[in-house]
């Protein structure tokens, strides 16, 4: 009876832990997090602009193309900082990617997010000491960028995520973030939003099902004309979003 009376208490911890774990996760994907997504666009005022985009049905397929950019691109960033997160892979993760972003508007949305995202997890995220340390040495020190990707798998990898579930929740705060700018910009309704994201989500699953877990010697873009498209949005005359 002792026994099945611990066995019982030890599922309850475990239980307990989980529920708990779902609480953090919940926290990372909520809009209201200020790490600064809703500031940026990923490109999308630029389009409308230069008249790339001019009705719902382009911006759906505007939208599939920044998930696949961002699923071929960024996801192998999240995945090697999730399943080893720890400062020396982070920093090697972070000055790749710098790297590779040539796009200097895509490069600033990504260090300010991934700042943001820092500074964010250092004041909530008490219990993981080294995100404190890491605010307080590197954010001003100027040694490394702090991009965005590889910051939130490092997140997710010491909050204990599993790789699947940081890669999609990196897709879904992509695809939220976009969205929400499409209908600051009057592209779609709010009501027409929702229905969008949940007709997009079998293609953003597609997505992560085809890009997950690759090594980031795989890293690459599959549709550079966005990019081309987002590094137009400085010379906007009028904006509204900082990317």
């Amino acid at each position: 009876m002792e026994h099945e009376m611990e066995v019982d208490e030890r599922k309850e911890s475990v239980a307990s832990e989980n529920h708990l774990f779902k609480w953090s996760e919940w926290q990372l994907l909520d809009s209201i997090l200020p790490t600064g997504g809703f500031a940026h666009a990923f490109g999308l005022e630029a389009a409308i602009q230069a008249r790339f985009i001019s009705e719902p049905a382009d911006f759906k397929t505007y939208l599939i193309h920044v998930l696949e950019n961002t699923a071929s691109l960024l996801l192998p960033f999240v995945y090697a900082t999730t399943v080893s997160p720890n400062m020396n892979a982070w920093k090697e993760c972070d000055k790749i990617l710098e790297a590779m972003m040539t796009n200097e508007t895509s490069r600033k949305a990504s260090i300010s997010q991934g700042s943001a995202l820092l500074r964010m997890s250092a004041s909530v995220f008490v219990e993981v000491p080294l995100f404190k340390i890491m605010r307080d040495t590197l954010l001003a020190s100027g040694t490394v960028s702090v991009h965005h990707a590889p910051l939130f798998g490092l997140v997710c990898g010491l909050l204990g995520f599993d790789s699947g579930t940081s890669q999609r929740a990196y897709m879904f705060i992509t695809m939220r973030d976009v969205i929400s700018a499409a209908t600051r910009l009057n592209l779609v309704g709010p009501l027409g939003a929702s229905v969008l994201q949940h007709e997009i989500a079998h293609v953003a699953e597609g997505l992560v099902k085809k890009w997950m877990n690759r090594p980031m010697e795989e890293a690459c873009q599959t549709y550079p004309l966005l990019d081309t498209i987002q590094g137009c949005h400085s010379y906007l005359f009028s904006r509204l979003f900082c990317s």
